[in-house]
C-alpha cells in the first residue's frame, strides 16, 4: 500500500511576530487528524526556520524551541503516513531554498498523478529527497515561479497540474499562500484574529487560538496574504465540488464546521438515519469512542433507547483506523478500550462504529461486550458498505482488504459474531449534511469517482 495520508495543516501571518506558538495551539486541535509525525516552519526578517519530529505535538515542541522559531509568519502540519517511519524525511512542512527565495509547503490529501509529475521534474533536473506529494508540488511551484510574476501565480499554475486532493499551505519569504483543489476534496478555512490572518484543516484550530471564522477556502481557490492584507484568486474555481464525506463521519473534530455543515449535527443525523433504517429491540445504545458516540446520541434520540457510554477509553493511545501496521491496530484495541459492565452486562447492547473497514477491531469490540456480560450485541455502522478504494488521501486499503466488498452483510454477520448488522443506506448518506455548501464525494461506498 502505497503513502496515503489524512493529515492537518495550519498557517498563520502575524505582524506581531508570535507565529509559533499560534501554530503549536493550532496543531494540538488538529492532532486527531494525525498522530505520527509534526512540525512548524517560520519567516523571520526573510529568514526560514523550522523545527520537525516523530510523536505528538506537546512532545516535539518545547518552550525553547517555540521561542527560537517565532517570526510574522509560520505554517505547521501533523501527519500519519502508513509507512510507519519508513521515509522520515517525509515530515512536513517541507522546505527549501531556490533562486527566488525560500519556500515551505505542507498539503493534506494525496496527489493521483504524482508519479506522472514526479518523473517530468526529474527530467528537468530535480532531486527528490522524500516520498512525499509536498515535495513534487514544492517543485512545481518553484519551477513555475521563474516564469510568474508572483508565488500566489505561481500556486495557481502549480494547482492546475495537479490532479487529486490538496489542501496547501505555502511560505514564500514575503507571503503566507493557501490553496484547495479543484474538488475541494479537503477542507481548509480562513480566520482572524485582530490583524493575524490564519489558514487551517478545520474550524476548530481557530476556537484552540481565539480567532474568529471568516469563512471556507473555495475548491479551486487561492488566498494569500501579503503585508497583512487577504488577496483571492478564483481563476480555477468550477461550480463541481466533492469534499469527502468522511470527514462529517469520522475525520473532522465534532466541534468543526466544514462547509457550512456542522459536523455534529452531520452525525447525530446520520444517527438519527440509522434508527429509521434499522430499527432494533434493545435495552442500551453505546458508541465506540470517539468518533461513533455522536451518531449513538442521534440513534438514541430518534429509537427512544437509553444512550450511556459503554467503554472507558485510555486516552493515551492512538486511533487504530490510523495505526499505520495492522497488528498493531489489532493490539491497540485491547488496550485503548475498556467495557463498562454496569452499562452491559445482561443487557441487549447496540453498539455503533463510525465504519467497518477492514472487520478486525469490531470483532474485538463484539467481544469485549460478551466478556464484559452483554446478552446481545447488535452492530450498526454510520457509514455504507466500504467496496472501493480511496485514491485521494483516506487510508481505505485494497479491495482484497475490504470487509464488505468480500462478504454478504450476513457473512461479516456471522464472521464478526454480532446478533445482527447494518450499514448507513447510500441514500441516507446523502442526507446526512444538509446545510453542506459543498458537494461530496462517497467514491469508496459508491464507486462513483469525480476525478478518473
Amino acid at each position: 500500500m502505497g503513502l496515503h495520508e489524512e493529515c492537518g495543516v495550519f498557517g498563520i501571518y502575524d505582524s506581531g511576530g508570535n507565529c509559533a506558538r499560534s501554530v503549536y495551539y493550532g496543531l494540538y486541535a488538529l492532532q486527531h487528524r494525525g498522530q505520527e509525525d509534526c512540525g512548524i516552519a517560520t519567516i523571520n526578517n526573510l529568514e526560514l526556520s523550522s523545527h520537525k519530529g516523530d510523536g505528538l505535538v506537546g512532545d516535539v515542541f518545547s518552550e525553547r524551541i517555540l521561542a527560537e522559531l517565532n517570526g510574522t509568519m509560520a505554517i505547521g502540519h501533523v501527519r500519519y503516513g502508513a509507512d510507519s517511519g519508513a521515509h522520515r524525511n517525509n515530515t512536513l512542512p517541507l522546505t527549501l531554498s531556490y533562486i527566488k527565495g525560500s519556500l515551505a509547503v505542507a498539503h493534506n490529501g494525496n496527489i493521483i498523478n504524482s508519479a506522472e509529475l514526479k518523473q517530468e521534474y526529474e527530467q528537468k533536473g530535480a532531486v527528490f529527497h522524500t516520498t512525499t506529494d509536498s515535495e513534487i508540488i514544492a517543485n512545481i511551484i518553484a519551477h513555475a515561479r521563474l516564469d510568474s510574476g508572483s508565488a500566489e501565480a505561481a500556486v495557481c499554475q502549480a494547482m492546475k497540474r495537479i490532479k487529486g486532493a490538496c489542501a496547501l499551505v505555502v511560505m514564500s519569504s514575503r507571503k503566507l499562500i493557501a490553496a484547495r483543489d479543484l474538488w475541494g476534496f479537503r477542507p481548509l478555512c480562513i480566520g482572524r484574529k485582530g490583524n493575524s490572518i490564519i489558514f487551517a484543516s478545520e474550524s476548530c484550530a481557530l476556537d484552540s487560538v481565539e480567532a474568529a471564522f471568516v469563512r471556507d477556502v473555495e475548491p479551486g481557490e487561492i488566498v494569500w496574504v501579503d503585508e497583512g492584507i487577504l488577496h483571492s484568486n478564483r481563476e480555477n474555481c468550477t461550480d463541481k465540488s466533492s469534499l469527502c464525506i468522511f470527514e462529517h463521519l469520522y475525520f473532522a473534530r465534532p466541534d468543526s464546521v466544514i462547509d457550512g455543515q456542522s459536523v455534529y449535527d452531520a452525525r447525530i443525523n446520520a444517527g438519527r438515519c440509522l434508527a429509521d433504517e434499522h430499527p432494533i429491540d434493545a435495552d442500551v445504545v453505546v458508541g465506540v469512542p470517539d468518533s461513533g458516540l455522536v451518531a449513538a446520541k442521534g440513534y438514541s434520540i430518534a429509537a427512544g433507547i437509553p444512550n450511556d457510554d459503554g467503554f472507558i477509553k485510555n486516552r493515551y493511545i492512538g486511533r487504530t483506523f490510523i495505526t499505520p501496521q495492522q497488528t498493531s491496530r489489532e493490539e491497540a484495541v485491547k488496550i485503548k478500550l475498556n467495557p463498562l459492565r454496569a452499562t452491559v452486562a445482561g443487557k441487549r447492547v447496540i453498539i455503533i462504529d463510525d465504519s467497518i473497514v477492514r472487520g478486525t477491531t469490531v470483532v474485538q469490540i463484539i467481544s469485549l461486550l460478551r466478556d464484559a456480560g452483554a446478552k446481545e450485541v447488535h452492530v450498526l455502522s454510520s457509514a455504507p458498505k466500504f467496496i472501493a478504494p480511496c485514491y485521494f488521501g483516506t487510508d481505505i486499503p485494497s479491495r482484497d482488504k475490504l470487509f464488505a466488498f468480500n462478504h454478504s452483510t450476513e457473512d461479516m454477520r456471522k464472521i464478526i459474531g454480532a446478533d445482527s448488522l447494518g450499514f448507513l443506506s447510500l441514500e441516507n448518506l446523502s442526507k446526512i449534511a444538509p446545510n453542506s455548501n459543498c458537494g461530496f464525494c462517497d467514491a469508496c461506498f459508491s464507486e462513483n469517482y469525480p476525478v478518473s
